[in-house]
């Protein structure tokens, strides 16, 4: 069994670094932060270390506090459970409250037809990509279990996370990948990337946050075998962000920016550190 554990988490590590965009590092990584080398080999882990540093990367992100209590009579939560023959799908969701402001259900139709689609999620399970952690096991007894978590800035704004726990056959633990909306509760409209930063600051965003990433990783810890972000994994993700008073806060799936037994799945850009990218507009709740 010690045995099979073991491979295990190689073969956890080796699918994480086949799916990085950057992996070839040609120039000193102090020179440049998207060029971030792994500090430590897996062969310098045990698997206990690695389950010990998974359990608390999964608790950090379950247990983090949110807005749901103070945001009671504006948030319906909601559930959706289905079982079927191969297959669980275990889903909570926010609902926003219509006799509020009619508008709302812009929002709800689009929980609706995007996160309970049953049928569009089957399909999904058949032919995805397995995460790094699958071992190729033909699917069966599979579970999708998602959860949110929400947040308010000044009223004005809800930030909703979508963390999403996939159970693949087969897999040594499971995956988490992750959906944000932010939702503009004056004029009732989704915002996206464009509408809190500049145009063309995707770069200079990513570098950003290359730079905090880099930072945690030369701090020890809990960082060893992250690595940078690439530019078409932060383009895929640039919408994945959530708002936190005077933090904003971007997540990435798992093995985009560190395997899964080790690092974190966000990077925290403090407000201020932001100025320089954002859209200096009056709808942009970010401006102060």
């Amino acid at each position: 069994m010690k045995i099979l554990l073991t491979v295990i988490a190689v073969l956890t590590l080796i699918g994480c670094k086949n799916d990085t965009k950057n992996a070839d590092v040609q120039s000193d990584p102090e020179d440049n932060p998207e060029e971030i080398v792994d500090s430590i080999q897996v062969s310098d882990r045990n698997l206990e270390a690695q389950q010990k540093t998974l359990i608390i990367k999964r608790q950090e992100l379950l247990e983090k506090n949110d807005a749901k209590a103070e945001l009671e009579n504006l948030l319906i939560s909601k559930s959706f459970l289905k079982e079927g023959d191969w297959y669980t799908l275990d889903f909570k969701y926010p609902y926003l409250n219509e006799k509020i402001k009619p508008q709302f259900e812009n929002f709800n139709e689009y929980i609706s037809n995007y996160y309970l689609d049953a049928k569009g999620v089957e399909k999904q399970i058949l032919e995805e990509k397995r995460l790094c952690d699958s071992l190729g096991i033909p699917k069966q007894n599979e579970l999708r279990r998602v959860d949110y978590k929400i947040y308010n800035l000044n009223d004005r704004l809800i930030s909703v996370l979508f963390y999403k726990e996939n159970h693949y056959t087969g897999a040594a633990h499971a995956a988490y990948t992750f959906d944000c909306l932010n939702f503009d509760l004056e004029r009732a409209v989704f915002m996206n990337y464009e509408d809190f930063f500049n145009n063309g600051s995707e770069e200079e965003l990513r570098e950003i946050l290359n730079t905090l990433l880099k930072e945690k990783i030369n701090s020890g810890e809990m960082y060893y075998d992250c690595w940078a972000i690439s530019a078409d994994d932060f383009f895929d993700a640039k919408n994945n962000f959530v708002i936190n008073d005077d933090v904003v806060e971007f997540y990435f799936d798992d093995c985009v920016i560190c395997p899964s037994y080790t690092g974190t799945y966000s990077i925290k850009i403090p407000l201020q550190t932001l100025m320089p990218v954002l859209r200096k507009y009056k709808k942009n709740p970010l401006i102060l």
